[in-house]
C-alpha cells in the first residue's frame, strides 16, 4: 500500500477534502491521510510514498523532516531543497532571463544590521545608496515588500520618497525589495499543479479577503487568457514547483507576473470558492496519485526546474550505458555564442530597407520595452536590431519574422505590441 501524506497545520477545509477525494477514487493500492510524526530518524525509509507539504515554511522542524523524507524515498510537493533556496527577489531576476513581463524592481539592504555583524560587515556595499537612481528607475507609487516574504506580511504601498524612508525605517533587519506599482486593467489568480494543469482564476487584490476572488467574470479581450496560461507555465517549468499559485497584472494587454512564489498557496473553501475549490482538490488529487504511482521506494523521486537542470548539466555529466554496453550521450544543447552567432545569419531575412540600419554605437536600451529581457535584447542586437526607431517600424510581417529569428515565442512580439511601446519610448 502507497501512502500519500498530508502535511498541514490550521487548515480545515482544504486537507481533510483532500484526503477524502483521493481516497473515494478507490485507486487500487493508494491512500491518503493527514502526516503523523512520531520520530525522526535520520536516512530511515519513510512511510509515505508521497508528502504534500502545506506548512513547513513557519515550522523549521517540518522542512527538514522532509528533506529527510526524500533521502527515505517519498516524493515532496514541493520540493523542500528548492523551496529552502528560493525568494521571490530571485524570481524576478529569473523572469528577466526567460523573458516573463515583470515590475521593475531593486533589492535593498537591511535597515538595521543583522545580529553579530559590525560597520566593517557591510565595507562591500557603498553608502549612501544611490536613492535617487533606485527612485527615478522604479517611479511613483511603489510597493516595499521582503525580498523572500509571503502572506502579505511587511508589504507597504508607497507614494513618494518621504513615506519609503519613514516605512524603510520600520523593516528592521528584513532584507525588502522596492517594486514598481502595475496600475492594472485586469488581474488573476492562477493555480498550477504538476506540469500542466493551470487553472486562471479573476482576482481583484484591492477587495477585502474574502471578496477578492470573483464571481462575475469580466469579457477579456482575444488571446489575453491564452497568455496568461503560457505565462503560467514558463514560470513554474522554470522554478520547478508541482503546486504554486501565480499572480499577474494586466496593464495595457501585457501580464505582469506581480507574486509567484507561493508553494502552499490559499485554498480555503471560503475564500475561493465552491468551483475553484473543487477544481484544486480534483486536480490535487489526481496529481498526489500519479507521484504515488510514479514513485519509486528507496529511490530520490525529486523534481527540478530547468534552471536548476540546465545550470547543474554541464557540471559532471557522465555518459550514460545503453543496454549492451554501449555509451549514449544526450544532445548537446547550443552554447549562447552559437546561439547568437546562428541569429545573426538570418538577418538577411528582415527588411532593413523598411526598418532601417543601426549599429551597436546608436543602441538604444531596448530591455526597457516589456518582455524584453536581456538575452533578447542580444538577440536582437545580433539579428542587427538596436533601436528604438527601427521597433517601431515593425509591421506585422516584421514581428513574425523577428519572432521566428530570435526563436521567440510565437506571436509573442505583437502580443506585447513592441512596436507601440517603442513609438512611446522615443518621446
Amino acid at each position: 500500500m502507497k501512502k500519500i501524506g498530508i502535511l498541514h497545520g490550521r487548515e480545515n477545509s482544504f486537507p481533510p477534502a483532500l484526503v477524502e477525494r483521493v481516497n473515494a477514487k478507490g485507486v487500487k493500492g493508494i491512500m491518503a491521510e493527514s502526516v503523523s510524526i512520531d520520530k525522526v530518524v535520520q536516512g530511515a525509509l519513510n512511510e509515505y510514498a508521497v508528502i504534500i507539504d502545506r506548512i513547513s515554511q513557519d515550522v523549521p522542524f517540518y522542512r527538514a523532516y522532509l528533506k529527510n523524507a526524500v533521502i527515505g524515498g517519498t516524493a515532496v510537493i514541493n520540493n523542500p531543497f528548492w523551496w529552502s533556496s528560493d525568494e521571490k527577489f530571485f524570481n524576478n531576476a529569473l523572469c528577466t532571463r526567460i523573458d516573463v513581463p515583470v515590475p521593475k524592481t531593486v533589492l535593498l539592504p537591511s535597515h538595521h544590521r543583522p545580529d553579530d555583524t559590525s560597520a566593517d560587515s557591510f565595507r562591500n556595499l557603498k553608502l549612501p545608496l544611490d536613492w535617487e537612481g533606485i527612485f527615478e528607475y522604479i517611479g511613483w507609487p511603489a510597493f516595499m515588500k521582503p525580498h523572500a516574504g509571503g502572506g502579505w506580511k511587511h508589504v507597504y504601498k508607497l507614494e513618494n520618497e518621504q513615506e519609503f524612508f519613514d516605512a524603510y525605517h520600520k523593516t528592521g533587519q528584513l532584507v525588502m525589495m522596492l517594486q514598481e506599482a502595475i496600475d492594472f486593467n485586469y488581474y488573476f489568480r492562477c493555480y498550477y499543479l504538476g506540469g500542466d494543469r493551470v487553472h486562471i482564476m479573476p482576482y481583484e487584490p484591492r477587495n477585502p479577503f474574502h471578496e477578492r476572488y470573483l464571481r462575475d467574470i469580466p469579457e477579456y479581450p482575444e488571446g489575453l487568457l491564452d497568455y496568461v496560461h503560457e505565462l503560467v507555465l514558463k514560470i513554474n517549468h522554470a522554478l520547478g514547483y508541482e503546486f504554486n499559485t501565480v499572480e499577474l497584472a494586466v496593464r495595457d494587454g501585457i501580464p505582469y507576473a506581480i507574486d509567484f512564489c507561493n508553494p502552499a498557496p490559499d485554498a480555503d473553501l471560503f475564500s475561493v470558492g465552491e468551483a475553484n475549490f473543487e477544481w484544486i482538490v480534483e486536480n490535487a488529487a489526481n496529481l498526489a496519485i500519479e507521484r504515488a504511482q510514479a514513485q519509486e521506494p528507496g529511490e530520490i523521486n525529486l523534481k527540478w526546474g530547468s534552471f536548476v537542470q540546465e545550470s547543474a548539466g554541464g557540471i559532471a555529466e557522465a555518459p550514460k550505458k545503453k543496454k549492451g554496453g554501449k555509451k549514449k550521450t544526450g544532445k548537446k544543447k547550443k552554447t549562447k555564442a552559437e546561439t547568437l552567432a546562428a541569429i545573426k545569419e538570418r538577418a538577411e531575412e528582415i527588411n532593413f530597407d523598411r526598418i532601417g540600419k543601426a549599429n551597436a554605437s546608436e543602441a538604444d536600451d531596448l530591455k526597457l520595452i516589456s518582455g524584453v529581457g536581456p538575452f533578447i535584447e542580444e538577440k536582437l542586437n545580433s539579428l542587427g536590431i538596436y533601436t528604438f526607431k527601427q521597433v517601431a517600424k515593425f509591421t506585422e510581417e516584421d514581428e513574425t519574422k523577428v519572432n521566428e529569428a530570435i526563436e521567440f515565442f510565437p506571436g509573442r512580439i505583437k502580443r506585447d505590441k513592441w512596436a507601440k511601446q517603442a513609438k512611446k519610448l522615443m518621446k
